[in-house]
């Protein structure tokens, strides 16, 4: 039902003082239809305003600059005053009943059903979304577990072992192929009895490779290729069977079965450099006992960050099961679309074919949706606290990030600027900065406790 009409006196564009009527009808949550009318002396002053201003910039033949009688500047430019009447008579009294009645609006206004002329009133609805209603939760001391896990001297040595093997050196040997060793192989795949491209055309190299190397361990290309060549010599053939994953990157290949035919051409043993002062040089390091310092830092740090970023994501789950209210179908949308493009920017990064994504299109939105539903509504809720804790983020804050970013994008700095303006990216960042400053609070003032080390 709509809500009783209200009178605002209306300034703005012209400075005019006339009252607008405004009545409000809830369409359904988060929408509103704002009824706007006023009367025919606000709308016949506007014109009047409007005309004095194309009076004193008309040029007409017989007259000069600004002289023209009124009459002669309506008949030539009468559409154009009533245009721009109407544009801003509509502008102030829609800014002015939104903020009369305290209507909080998301996105931009549906304005139809206009009616406008001279000697008319101006009558107009505007169809708009308003932020959710909501009581904010508790958000302090949100439960949290923090994982035990410690940097330890295997895991020091670990890093150092993945460093010695970016110099690694590989040599081919004259014996059966081990654990650790490279495959280099020819292959030629089949599923179901034919090749795997008639069943995803897009996975040629799935199909048949020629000296192909793979690394004998567990996570080298498909799950169980590699461990069915060990003992295998150069020039032995073997049929090998695997079964894709449920997850398998190739969509019409996952949970079936493969059988390949393989011949391994060389096996090549995998040689590490001495872990030593020549080696911890390769990496800027003044010695080895710098390089095993540096590490040890990186891994302290990094375990820092996951834990940091872990306990953000448990308080921010629980904050958003603490309360529940209707969103904004439109920022929903909006904001799916983000989502949408960034799955498929990062499958595109990752190599996987654009036949494929669009493929797998439903599946991606729909994941997208959920997710983006859930980043709408933490939108509102961290948007409550900033306000209530008088949470702001300010220009310092804002270059700061912009800094930050262009680094990370490796671009100068100005061009990111002009970029970033160009684009009418700066509200983003602010928006960046002040949920990052949030989640800053939620994380320090979370109660943590501290997981049970795995035995």
């Amino acid at each position: 039902m709509p809500s009783l009409s209200k009178q605002y006196i209306l300034r703005g564009s012209f400075n005019l003082y006339f009252t607008v009527n405004v009545s409000i009808e809830n369409l359904a949550p988060c929408k509103k239809l704002v009824r706007v009318e006023l009367d025919a002396t606000a709308v016949d002053a506007a014109l009047a305003a409007v005309t004095k201003d194309y009076q004193k910039q008309a040029v007409l033949p017989g007259f000069r600059p600004g002289k023209a009688p009124l009459p002669m500047v309506v008949k030539k430019y009468d559409a154009e005053i009533k245009d721009e009447a109407k544009r801003k008579l509509i502008g102030d009294a829609y800014r002015q009943a939104i903020a009369d009645q305290k209507i909080s609006v998301v996105g931009h206004p549906d304005i139809e059903e206009v009616q406008f002329g001279r000697g008319q009133s101006l009558q107009f609805t505007a169809t708009v979304e308003t932020a959710p209603e909501f009581q904010l939760p508790e958000y302090k001391g949100l439960p949290a577990t923090l994982d035990a896990k410690t940097v330890t001297d295997a895991d020091v040595e670990k890093a150092l072992d993945l460093l010695r093997g970016q110099h690694a050196s590989h040599h081919t040997v004259a014996r059966p192929l081990a654990s650790g060793d490279i495959a280099v192989v020819n292959y030629a795949g089949t599923c179901d009895g034919k090749p795997i491209t008639e069943l995803a055309p897009t996975a040629k190299g799935l199909t048949e490779q020629k000296n192909f190397w793979v690394e004998t361990n567990d996570g080298s290309f498909i799950p169980g290729f590699a461990a069915q060549l060990i003992g295998a010599n150069a020039g032995d053939r073997r049929t090998v069977h695997v079964d894709f994953p449920a997850d398998f990157v190739t969509k019409e290949l996952q949970g079936k079965k493969g059988t390949y035919e393989v011949e391994l051409v060389e096996v090549k043993e995998k040689v590490l450099p001495p872990l030593d002062d020549e080696l911890a040089k390769k990496f800027g390091a003044e010695n080895l006992a710098a390089l095993k310092t540096g590490v040890r830092t990186d891994l302290e740090n990094e375990l820092k960050y996951s834990r940091s970023k872990a306990v953000r994501g448990q308080v921010v789950r629980e904050l958003l099961s603490r309360v529940n209210f209707d969103l904004p179908e439109t920022a929903v949308a909006q904001e799916t679309r983000n989502v949408v493009y960034d799955l498929v920017r990062q499958n595109t990064q990752r190599g996987i074919a654009r036949e494929l994504i669009e493929q797998q299109k439903d599946e991606i939105y729909a994941a997208a949706a959920g997710n983006a539903r859930e980043r709408v509504k933490l939108a509102f809720l961290v948007g409550r606290i900033a306000e209530q804790e008088k949470i702001q983020a300010t220009q310092e804050d804002v270059l700061r990030r912009a800094q930050q970013l262009a680094v990370m994008y490796q671009m100068p700095f100005d061009q990111f600027l002009k970029d970033l303006q160009k684009r009418n990216g700066v509200n983003e960042l602010y928006e960046q900065v002040l949920h990052e400053k949030v989640l800053e609070l939620l994380e320090k003032s979370a109660t943590l406790s501290e997981a049970a080390a795995a035995k």
